[in-house]
C-alpha cells in the first residue's frame, strides 16, 4: 500500500516546489505571456462592466448629472464594446493557454519518462508498477489542471478583488470599508479549513494510487488469479482499497462544502448590511442609485472570488502533493549520472570478465549477504556455467555484470578495466540476455526481433530468425513477420518466445552473452530446438549460463559451483561429476531423481501392485 505522506502547509516554499514545474514552460513563453495579457483583459474588462451599468441606471435618471455619462446611447454601445472586447480575449485566453499546457506537459511527460528509463533496477524494485504509473498518470494529470484551471482562476479572482476593491473606495470609502470588515474572519477560515483541505488531498492521493496498484498486480497475475479461483477475493480487495478512496473524497468534499458554505454565508450576510447602508446614503443624497448597483455588483464579484479561493487553495494542495511525488522520482539519481571518471571508457570489449572478490546484499535486504568474495575469470570466447542450488547467487552474479547493481565491496573487471570506468550504456550495448521467462512486447514478431538492434534490415531480422530456429513456425503463421504475439507474448508458447528472445540476441551480435537458464522450463522438443540456437549463439562469444538442467551445460569450458553465496568447486562438467561426494554430483544425482519421478505416469501402476 502505498503510504500517506506528512502534511506540508501551504507555504511559499511549498508553492515554489510547485513552481518548478515552470522550468519545463520557458519554451512557450510568448504564448503564455501572451495568454496572460489577454487574461489581464478580460478580467479588467470584466470589473468595467459593473461600472458602466450603474452609469446606465444614473443616466436614465430623471436629473442625471452633466457630463458624458448622461447619454443612455453611447453608455449601452460602450457597454456592448465591452462585452465583445471580454468575450474575444476569453477566447484567445483559453485557446493559448490550452496550447501552452499541453505542450508544458508533454515536455514533464516525456522528462519523466526519459528520466525512468535511466533509473536503476533498483528502484524498480522497491516500488510497484502501479504506484510509478499513478505518479506516471494522475500526478501529471493533476499540475495539467493547475496549469490549465487552477492558476489563471487563481489569477483572474485575485484581479477581481484588486480592480474591485479599488472601485468601490472610488465609489464610497465608507460602504468598502463596512463590506471588507468580514475578511479577517475569511483568511482565518480559510487558514484552519485548508489544513485539512491539504491533508485529505494528499491522503486521497495515495489512496489511489494503491488502488491502481492492485490494479497492476491483479492483470498481471491474471492466470494465478483464475487458477486458485480467487476472483471474488481480487475484487473485495479491489472494492475496499476503492472505498478508502471514495470515503477520502467525500470527507474532503464535505469539509470543502463547508468552507464553501461559511464563506457564502459569511458574505451574503455583509452583503444585505452594505445594501441597507447604500439605501441609507441615498436617502441622505450621498449616493446615487446607479453608484450603488455597481458597488453591490463589485462586493457580489469580490465575494464570490474570495469565496472560491477555498476550492482553489485545495487544487493547489493537491497540485504540490503531486508535484513533490513527481520531483521526487526526477531527482531520483540516474544509474547512468554516477561514474567515479570524468570521461568514460566507451571502447569496444574483447570479452575478459574478472570477478574480484565480490561481496553483495541487495538494497532492500543489506543484512543478508548474497554474495561473499566470489572470485573468477573468463577469457575472450570463453563458456562458462553457474551452478547450485536456487538462492545460490547465481542471477545475482549476471546482474551485477550488467550492471543493475554495484558490489558492496571488490571489483568487476571488463578487458582488465574496472566496471565502474566504463559507460554503462555502450557497455550494456555490447551484452545480450535471453532469460528463462521471456517476456516479449505486445507488438509484433518482427519488432520483438527488431528491438535486439533498431533500424535492422528485413533481411537480417529474417536471417537471425533463421538461425534461432524460429523461422519455420513464424513463417507458418498466416501474418508471419506481422503477427501480434499479444501482452508479454501470451500468443505464443515458451519455445516459441525463446526462439524469438535468441534471434533478437542473435541480432544484437553481442560481445558477452547471458543465458539465465534459457531452457529449464521447455519440454523437450522445444528445448532440443533452442539448445541448438544457442550453440549457434554462443559460437565466437564469451557466454556465462546460468542453468538448472545441468545437461545443457555439458560442454562449456569451465563450471563454478555455488552454495550460499559462495564458489565451493570449478572445472569440468567430467572432472566435477567424478568428484566423489561434491556439490555438483549431489546436484546432478538429485536431478536425475527428479527426472525419474517426472517420467513416471500417475496412472502407471503395476499389475502385482493391485
Amino acid at each position: 500500500m502505498a503510504k500517506t505522506q506528512p502534511r506540508k502547509p501551504l507555504t511559499l516554499s511549498n508553492l515554489k516546489q510547485v513552481f518548478r514545474i515552470f522550468r519545463f514552460l520557458r519554451p512557450y513563453r510568448a504564448p503564455f505571456i501572451l495568454a496572460s495579457i489577454f487574461l489581464l483583459l478580460g478580467s479588467f474588462a470584466g470589473m468595467v462592466i459593473p461600472f458602466l451599468m450603474g452609469k446606465l441606471i444614473d443616466s436614465a435618471s430623471a436629473h442625471p448629472k452633466p457630463g458624458p455619462w448622461h447619454d443612455t446611447t453611447a453608455v449601452g454601445i460602450a457597454l456592448a464594446a465591452v462585452l465583445v472586447l471580454q468575450s474575444a480575449v476569453g477566447y484567445f485566453r483559453v485557446s493559448l493557454f490550452a496550447k501552452v499546457t499541453e505542450k508544458t506537459m508533454a515536455a514533464v511527460r516525456t522528462h519523466l519518462y526519459d528520466h525512468l528509463m535511466t533509473l536503476s533496477i533498483g528502484f524498480f524494485e522497491e516500488r510497484r508498477v502501479g504506484e510509478i504509473i499513478s505518479r506516471s498518470t494522475n500526478d501529471v494529470d493533476q499540475l495539467q489542471d493547475m496549469l490549465s484551471g487552477t492558476l489563471p482562476d487563481f489569477a483572474r479572482q485575485l484581479v477581481a478583488i484588486i480592480f474591485g476593491i479599488a472601485f468601490t473606495f472610488a465609489a464610497s470609502a465608507r460602504l468598502t470599508l463596512l463590506a471588507i470588515a468580514i475578511v479577517p474572519a475569511l483568511v482565518v477560515a480559510t487558514f484552519f479549513y485548508g489544513r485539512f483541505i491539504r491533508r485529505l488531498a494528499r491522503e486521497r492521493q495515495d489512496a489511489l494510487a494503491a488502488t491502481s496498484v492492485i490494479t497492476e498486480e491483479t492483470l498481471q497475475n491474471i492466470h494465478t488469479v483464475k487458477g486458485f479461483s480467487n476472483e471474488e477475493y481480487e475484487s473485495r480487495r479491489y472494492r475496499t482499497s476503492l472505498d478508502k478512496v471514495v470515503r477520502l473524497g467525500i470527507k474532503g468534499a464535505v469539509y470543502r462544502g463547508g468552507f464553501a458554505t461559511l464563506l457564502s454565508s459569511g458574505l451574503f450576510g455583509s452583503f444585505a448590511v452594505v445594501l441597507w447602508y447604500g439605501v441609507t446614503l441615498i436617502k441622505s443624497g450621498d449616493l446615487t442609485s446607479g453608484v450603488l448597483v455597481s458597488f453591490m455588483l463589485y462586493v457580489g464579484f469580490i465575494g464570490g472570488a474570495v469565496a472560491q479561493f477555498g476550492d482553489l487553495f485545495g487544487r493547489l494542495s493537491r497540485s504540490i502533493g503531486s508535484s513533490e511525488r513527481l520531483f521526487e522520482i526526477m531527482e531520483e539519481p540516474g544509474e547512468f549520472a554516477a561514474l567515479d571518471t570524468t570521461e568514460p571508457v566507451r571502447d569496444p570489449i574483447h570479452g575478459a570478465i574478472t570477478l574480484d572478490h565480490l561481496h553483495f546484499a541487495y538494497p532492500t535486504r543489506k543484512d543478508i549477504e548474497v554474495l561473499k568474495g566470489i572470485s573468477f575469470d573468463v577469457q575472450p570466447g570463453q563458456k562458462i556455467a553457474l551452478a547450485g542450488q536456487s538462492g545460490a547467487g547465481k542471477s545475482t552474479i549476471a546482474q551485477l555484470i550488467l550492471g543493475f547493481y554495484k558490489p558492496v565491496s571488490g571489483t568487476i573487471l571488463f578487458d582488465g578495466k574496472p566496471a565502474k570506468e566504463f559507460d554503462l550504456r555502450a557497455l550494456r550495448r555490447q551484452m545480450a540476455v535471453v532469460p528463462q521467462e521471456v517476456l516479449l512486447f505486445g507488438g509484433t514478431i518482427r519488432e520483438n526481433i527488431a528491438y535486439g538492434r533498431p533500424g535492422a534490415s528485413e533481411e537480417a531480422i529474417r536471417e537471425a530468425a533463421r538461425q534461432a530456429n524460429a523461422l519455420s513456425f513464424i513463417d507458418g503463421f498466416p501474418d508471419g513477420m506481422d503477427t501480434i504475439v499479444g501482452d508479454r507474448g501470451i500468443k505464443l508458447s515458451g519455445g516459441q518466445r525463446q526462439r524469438v528472445a535468441i534471434a533478437r540476441a542473435i541480432l544484437k551480435d553481442p560481445v558477452l552473452l547471458i543465458l539465465d537458464e534459457a531452457t529449464s522450463a521447455l519440454d523437450s522438443e522445444s528445448e532440443h530446438l533452442v539448445q541448438e540456437a544457442l550453440e549457434g549463439l554462443m559460437r565466437n562469444r564469451t557466454t556465462l549460463i546460468i542453468a538448472h538442467r545441468l545437461s545443457t551445460i555439458r560442454h562449456v569450458d569451465c563450471i563454478f559451483v555455488l552454495q550460499e553465496g559462495r564458489i565451493v568447486e570449478s572445472g569440468s562438467f567430467d572432472a566435477l561429476e567424478g568428484r566423489p561426494g561434491g556439490v555438483f554430483r549431489q546436484l546432478l544425482q538429485l536431478q536425475f531423481q527428479k527426472n525419474l519421478v517426472e517420467r513416471v505416469e500417475p496412472g502407471d501402476v503395476h499389475p502385482g501392485d493391485q
